[in-house]
C-alpha cells in the first residue's frame, strides 16, 4: 500500500461547542462536519446530562466516526467536539483522540484544544515528576493535568491557572457540569469565533460552521480573552498578559474554508485579491489559467481575472480517497497523484498553461502535477505560487516538515523551477500577500514559516542562524 498524503502544511484541528440546546449534538456533529478540512484522522463529541459527561471518538471522518444511534445517545444540553490531524503528539493512536476526558476531585472535566505548546514537554516532564501519569502524547493532556491539580475555587478561576503556566499556541474549548468555556492565546495564532442560535451560545474555530447550523456570527473571540457560557448567559474575560497579535497567515493562503471569515477578512476574498496581485508581480504569456484543486481555486479566478486568460478547471480531484490504497502490479506513471487528481487532456493539448497552487512544501507534489500536465499534453507549463516560499518550520500547532526537508528552505527559485520541472516559477512577494490580505505588512500575523521571524520562544536543541524571535514590542 501507498501513503495517498498530499505535499501540503496541515492545521492541527477544529474545535466546535454549544451551550443550552436541546440537540447539542447534533448541532456539535454538524458543526464538526462543516469543520472537516481542518483534521481528518479522527473526531469525537462530549455532552454534560445530569453532571455525568458523555463521550464518543474514534478514527477517521465525522460520518464515519458517528451514526444516528451514537448521536442521539450522547444526551445533554451542552457539547464540545472536535476534528484532528495530529502534530505535536504525534501519532494518531486511540490515545490521542479528543475532546479529552478526565475525572477529578472537583468532578468531571472535558477539553479540546487547536493549537501547539512550545514548552509543552518541559510542563510534562515537570508533571510527571510530580506524580501524574499521562495517557496520550498531547499537549491538551498538560494543560488537563494543571486545570485537575490546581486549588483555584472554580472550573474558570482552575483554567486561568492553567494557561498562565503555559506557552503557544490554542483555540480551547473546555466543559464542566455547569459552564463551557472557550479561549484564545493571548498572540491568538489560531481563530475561534461565537455565534448565536435561539438563546444559545455557539463556539467554533470558523464562521463556515456556525452557518450550517443557522446561527448568528457575533464576533471573533480576541486574543487573550476567554468567555465563560452558561445556560443562556456569556461572560468575557481577559486573565492573561497582554501580546500582540500574530494570527497564522496561512489561514487565508490554505487552511480556512474558502467562506469563512476570519478575524474580519473574508478568505475567498483574501484569496482571489492574493491571485490578482501574484498575476500583477509574476504575469506570463498563456493560454490558460488552471488552479491545482481545491486550495488554488480562488487564487487562479483571481490570476485569471487580472492577466486577461482564460480559466479552466483542467485538473480533477478526486475527494472519495482514504490515506491510502493499494498500488498494482503493474507501474503507473504518476500513480500516487492522479489518485487523488488527474489532468484532462482535452483541456491542456498543445496549450501554455499557468498552474496555480499555494505552496510549495518538499517539491515532490508540484513535480508530479507538472509531469502529469505535461503528459496530457501541455506544450509549456508555469507555476505560480499564491504565498512566499516556505523556509521554515511551524511550532504553533501546524504539521510541518523539519527545515531540511522544505526545499525553499536550500533551494533557490531557480534551482526549485528545475527540481519540479516547470518552464517558470514565481511566488508572490510578502508584501504582496499582506497587501492582498489586509493592505499592510506587520498588522497583526505570524509569518515565521516565510519569514522565520519568530513571535514566541521554542525549544532549539540545534541552533539555527535562520531563526530569529521577535521582540515584543
Amino acid at each position: 500500500m501507498i501513503s495517498i498524503t498530499d505535499d501540503h502544511f496541515h492545521d492541527e484541528c477544529g474545535v466546535f461547542g454549544i451551550s443550552n440546546n436541546a440537540e447539542a449534538s447534533n448541532l456539535v456533529y454538524l458543526g464538526l462536519y462543516a469543520l472537516q478540512h481542518r483534521g481528518q484522522e479522527s473526531a469525537g463529541i462530549v455532552t454534560v446530562e445530569d453532571k455525568i459527561l458523555h463521550c464518543k471518538r474514534g478514527r477517521g471522518l465525522v460520518a464515519d466516526v458517528f451514526n444516528r444511534h451514537d448521536v442521539e445517545r450522547l444526551q445533554g444540553r451542552s457539547a464540545i467536539g472536535h476534528v484532528r490531524y495530529s502534530t505535536a503528539g504525534g501519532s494518531s493512536t486511540s490515545r490521542n483522540l479528543q475532546p479529552i476526558v478526565v475525572d477529578t476531585a472537583h468532578g468531571g472535566m472535558a477539553m479540546a484544544h487547536n493549537g501547539n505548546l512550545v514548552n509543552g514537554v518541559d510542563m510534562r516532564r515537570s508533571l510527571e515528576r510530580r506524580g501524574s501519569i499521562f495517557q496520550s502524547t498531547m499537549d491538551t493532556e498538560v494543560i488537563v493535568h494543571l486545570t485537575a491539580l490546581s486549588r483555584c475555587r472554580t472550573f474558570p478561576e482552575r483554567l486561568v491557572e492553567a494557561l498562565n503556566q503555559v506557552q503557544g499556541a490554542y483555540a480551547l474549548l473546555a466543559m464542566d457540569n455547569k459552564c463551557i468555556i472557550g479561549v484564545r492565546d493571548p498572540n491568538g495564532f489560531r481563530p475561534l469565533c461565537l455565534g448565536k442560535v435561539g438563546d444559545s451560545y455557539v463556539l467554533s474555530s470558523e464562521t463556515c460552521a456556525l452557518q450550517l447550523i443557522d446561527a448568528q456570527f457575533i464576533r471573533d473571540i480576541e486574543p487573550g480573552e476567554m468567555v465563560v457560557i452558561q445556560d443562556d448567559k456569556i461572560e468575557s474575560f481577559y486573565p492573561f498578559p497582554k501580546r500582540n497579535r500574530h494570527l497564522c497567515i496561512f489561514e487565508y493562503v490554505y487552511f480556512a474554508r474558502p467562506d469563512s471569515t476570519v478575524d474580519g477578512i473574508n478568505v475567498y476574498e483574501a484569496r482571489k485579491r492574493i491571485g490578482i496581485k501574484l498575476a500583477e508581480e509574476s504575469f506570463v504569456e498563456a493560454d490558460l489559467v488552471v488552479p491545482v484543486p481545491d486550495s488554488g481555486v480562488p487564487s487562479a479566478l483571481g490570476y485569471a481575472q487580472a492577466a486577461n486568460i482564460p480559466f479552466e478547471l483542467g485538473i480533477i480531484r478526486n475527494h472519495y480517497i482514504g490515506r491510502t490504497f493499494i498500488e498494482p502490479q503493474q507501474s503507473i506513471r504518476h500513480f500516487g497523484v492522479k489518485i487523488k487528481l488527474n489532468a484532462n487532456p482535452r483541456v491542456f493539448k498543445d496549450k501554455k498553461v499557468i498552474l496555480v497552487d499555494d505552496s510549495i512544501v518538499r517539491g515532490t507534489t508540484s513535480r508530479k502535477i507538472v509531469k502529469m500536465v505535461r503528459a496530457a499534453g501541455a506544450k509549456e507549463v508555469h507555476m505560480r505560487i499564491s504565498s512566499p516560499p516556505t523556509t521554515n518550520p511551524c511550532y504553533y500547532g501546524i504539521d510541518t516538515p523539519t527545515r531540511k526537508e522544505l526545499l525553499a528552505a536550500s533551494h533557490s527559485v531557480e534551482e526549485m523551477q528545475s527540481y519540479i520541472t516547470a518552464d517558470s516559477l514565481a511566488f508572490l512577494s510578502m508584501e504582496g500577500l499582506y497587501e492582498a490580505v489586509n493592505g499592510r505588512k506587520g498588522s497583526g500575523h505570524c509569518d515565521a514559516c516565510f519569514s522565520g521571524l519568530y513571535p514566541i520562544p521554542f525549544p532549539v536543541h540545534e541552533p539555527d542562524p535562520q531563526l530569529t524571535l521577535l521582540q515584543e514590542g
